[in-house]
């Protein structure tokens, strides 16, 4: 039977996607708790923003490596052949329950972060042209508007339609490509609401690279008492 495997594949992947960096890097590196500085958030993004951007590209990178790794996992723990459809639905598991992991961490209280850098590396992996149409979306729409959230929400928008363009004979992608847009757009409903009243933070503005550029020691970081604004 497939439960057993697909079981363990999703606990693997789920603890992988669990591992809380951004709050190691803050604490080990820094001596700071990002939960208790900016967003809050447990994303690369509002570590970018309070303990500079050193700290955030590390962060990020080593979330993406959790996608990353959970997908490659889950390939070589399924029982199936590179090729079949149920090869495309251990992809879909590995990457769902990475992010699941990373936004609901099993060993912080079920909190996280938004998942977008996760199911980046994941996606790399399962389809990469897709990813690569989407990184220059990304970028384009950040570097327009300097939030990294529209820039988020937008590529999980666009990522069903690329993925019935791009792989139109491997509908489990097509699955994939639903669920992570909307855990994506679900974890950024905040970020949305802002960004409609024109309240939403931008990662270049002035304050921001003020406090990217001067690494600052967790008794300088001020607390913002907003919701989750990061990624």
């Amino acid at each position: 039977m497939d439960f057993i495997p697909f079981a363990i594949i999703s606990a693997v992947s789920y603890l992988v996607g669990g591992v809380p960096f951004a709050l190691l890097v803050g604490k080990v590196f820094y001596r700071t708790d990002i939960r208790q500085h900016g967003s809050g958030n447990l994303g690369a993004t509002n570590v970018f923003r309070v303990l500079g951007w050193k700290a955030g590209l590390a962060v990020f990178l080593l979330d993406a490596g959790k996608g990353a790794l959970a997908v490659s996992a889950a390939s070589f723990l399924s029982p199936h052949p590179p090729g079949e459809i149920m090869q495309d639905v251990t992809y879909i598991i590995g990457a769902i329950m990475a992010v699941l992991g990373h936004s609901y961490s099993p060993f912080i209280r079920f909190r996280g972060g938004k998942g977008v850098a996760t199911a980046s590396g994941a996606l790399l992996i399962i389809t990469p042209l897709a990813w690569l149409v989407m990184l220059v979306v990304f970028i384009g729409v950040v570097a327009a508007s300097k939030m990294v959230s529209l820039g988020s929400i937008i590529i999980a928008t666009i990522y069903p339609a690329l993925s019935l363009l791009i792989y139109p004979d491997r509908p489990a992608i097509f699955v994939l490509a639903l669920i992570t847009a909307a855990l994506v757009i679900w974890r950024h409903r905040m970020n949305i609401k802002r960004i409609m009243k024109g309240q939403e933070s931008k990662i270049f503005d002035k304050s921001t690279l003020l406090s990217a550029s001067a690494e600052v020691e967790p008794a300088e970081v001020k607390v913002d008492e907003s919701e989750d604004r990061g990624q």
